[in-house]
């Protein structure tokens, strides 16, 4: 612990050496120096609280003689952001996105029309901040994402057995699953050197290398199926193509990163408004949120390494290789400037970045058709499209009010096969994906179609 730590809380002259002191002895009493931070955070907003006694004391009897210092206050009406496809947002996720846009250091925000509601920022929310990040703005799964292999070969060339073995040996589902020793991949994620540079990171990289080429349970899945492509895109001529699609993250690694930093940032604004609780900011040039935004990059590396090993072991099964690929990633956060030439931090919660000329991917449901999407740069939506269909029903409603018999019959009558799966993720659980791409037709432009054949997911709640 350092003067520099305690500047950065906003001490100074005798305030400073008086936090300095405490924090010490805190210190010497073997707290950790973020447990410390957070206390010295509550003596700041609070030392009315302090003044009675303990190593606090002379500091809040200081800041007492001058007044609290209080935390920036949410502003009083949101600042104006834009919507597409309001007619398929839930008010939830509306009334989040208001929030988001009352923070002090908001800039810019957008709601794509898959959103619904979330922790913190609504899934399907694109918010734009002034030196700071929020790692509930980034979402619990940071690097969460999709990848697309297209194979040099016809969709018939596989058949549904065969997709279904091949799924079954190469992909691995679930909380806390693994590969079994001998058939776990490597990847250079592992020699980043930023996993020696925390603690808290030191500590998760035995766990993250376990579980690497792996997907956690919910809506993730790795895929067969057929795609469409109607004209020359993607450095290949027009026709149909065997691929795989694959939805992945960064398992229980990115959680842990999630859950620690937001409780950092909520010790830092103790004062903050509880509506807004969840959206506790980290200052991006202080040692937290330098500290998360290394975790987040290293987060969001390790995803898109889970679907790098994920379609190099099918592809080896298959003794081929990919034609083409297509990756992006949906729950992390940019540097970015905006039109006015600000420098901003750009949070995609559930959303698909769509910069002019940007490949993504769109996907629908277990059953409805994906789509590779190019992006416009559309400059109110911060250069972002949704990042699939969106949910309509949360799990829970899924579960209650869907039939398993509809749902099976909805798949046999497009031809999917289903391994796993829950009827929590069942394709009426999700918004009609031709709808929420039809009301961003100025945020991306199809590139192709991707429709699912067979499908392994993880087996949630209750198996379809």
């Amino acid at each position: 612990m350092n003067g520099k730590h305690i500047a950065k809380l906003g001490f100074g002259g005798r305030a400073a050496a008086l936090a300095l002191a405490a924090a010490k002895v805190r210190e010497r009493a073997g707290l950790r120096r973020q447990e410390i931070l957070g206390e010295l955070a509550s003596v700041r907003d609070h030392p009315e609280a302090y003044v009675a006694g303990g190593v606090y004391a002379d500091l809040a009897a200081e800041l007492t003689s001058r007044g609290p210092v209080r935390a920036a206050a949410l502003r009083p009406t949101p600042l104006p952001y834009r919507l597409w496809g309001e007619d398929l947002i839930e008010p939830g996720a509306r009334a989040q996105m208001d929030v988001a846009m009352r923070l002090p250091v908001s800039r810019a925000g957008a709601l794509m029309p898959d959103a619904h509601v979330g922790y913190g920022l609504p899934i399907g929310g694109v918010l734009a901040t002034q030196g700071a990040v929020i790692p509930y703005g980034v979402g619990v799964d940071i690097g969460c994402s999709m990848m697309l292999s297209v194979l040099p070969l016809p969709p018939g060339a596989l058949s549904t057995d065969e997709a279904r073995q091949l799924l079954l040996k190469h992909t691995r589902f679930g909380a806390g699953v693994s590969f079994e020793k001998a058939w776990r991949g490597n990847h250079e994620v592992l020699d980043d050197p930023a996993w020696r540079e925390q603690a808290l990171l030191r500590r998760l990289r035995d766990k993250a290398a376990e579980q690497l080429g792996t997907s956690g349970s919910g809506n993730h899945f790795v895929e067969f199926g057929t795609l469409h492509l109607p004209a020359t895109d993607l450095g290949l001529p027009a026709g149909d193509y065997l691929a795989l699609l694959s939805h992945s993250g960064s398992r229980g690694f990115g959680a842990q990163v999630a859950h620690h930093y937001t409780k950092v940032a909520q010790a830092l604004h103790p004062q903050l408004d509880p509506a807004a609780r969840q959206l506790a900011w980290l200052p991006l040039h202080t040692e937290e949120g330098e500290g998360y935004w290394q975790a987040m990059t290293l987060a969001g590396r390790y995803a898109l390494a889970n679907h790098d090993l994920i379609h190099a072991r099918l592809a080896r099964a298959l003794d081929t290789e990919p034609l083409a690929q297509v990756r992006n990633s949906h729950n992390l956060a940019w540097k970015q400037t905006l039109p006015n030439g600000e420098e901003v931090v750009v949070h995609r919660k559930g959303a698909t970045p769509a910069e002019a000329g940007r490949l993504g991917l769109i996907p629908g449901s277990m059953a409805d058709p994906g789509f590779v999407v190019r992006g416009r740069g559309h400059p109110e939506a911060l250069a972002s499209a949704s990042h699939g269909a969106g949910r309509q029903l949360g799990r829970k409603a899924a579960e209650r009010t869907l039939n398993k018999r509809d749902v099976q019959a909805y798949l046999k009558e497009r031809g999917v096969t289903l391994l796993g799966g829950g009827v929590d993720e069942a394709p009426q659980a999700y918004k009609r994906i031709e709808e929420v791409l039809a009301r961003q037709r100025d945020l991306v432009d199809v590139v192709a179609e991707f429709r699912p054949r067979v499908v392994r997911m993880d087996t949630g709640h209750e198996d379809v």
